[in-house]
């Protein structure tokens, strides 16, 4: 049987949370306890609101019996909610720092911001290459190749080659 806590709904419209044993929603999240298929223990699997995949599945305490689970209640919600949104939010950040890096290099008499912004696609993934003076005015702007390694020298060498397309693009 499902209960259900009215209590915290704003309006009529929006969706009552669902307070049960094994299954917990609120604050864009939803915690489902699990058989852990592994072992003969449980996992609670961490689910944001239209995400179809979880976003954290960790282990889950054993309760008083030894056999069931012990139930979700609201402190074990919350961290869980926290640990998930971290969990995502350091995902996030460094899936953008892989497609996206910044040098700043001397080059031609002056500093020089060097960006390489990779634009993933399964089937043609590629990327941009950019160039902006202090001033964050850009000087150049190139397509390359997703495999572009933005080092020191390849900066350098592409702003002293008047920002040329890099050869092997």
């Amino acid at each position: 049987m499902t209960s259900i806590d009215t209590s915290s709904a704003d309006s009529p419209t929006e969706a009552a949370d669902i307070r049960e044993p094994r299954l917990w929603t609120g604050d864009g999240w939803t915690a489902k306890v699990i058989k852990n298929d592994d072992d003969d223990g449980w996992a609670v699997a961490m689910i944001k609101d239209g995400i179809s995949e979880p976003a954290l599945i960790g282990p889950w305490t054993m309760g008083r019996d030894k056999k069931n689970p012990k139930p979700l209640d609201g402190p074990a919600f919350s961290t869980l909610v926290k640990t998930a949104s971290e969990f995502v939010r350091r995902s996030e950040q460094q899936l953008h720092a892989t497609l996206h890096q910044d040098i700043t290099v001397t080059a031609r008499g002056a500093r020089i911001t060097v960006s390489l912004d990779i634009e993933p696609d399964d089937e043609n993934p590629s990327a941009w290459l950019s160039a902006c003076d202090e001033g964050g005015e850009e000087l150049a702007k190139v397509r390359v190749a997703a495999s572009f390694r933005l080092t020191r020298a390849s900066a350098v060498a592409w702003a002293e080659n008047d920002f040329a397309r890099p050869r092997g693009d």
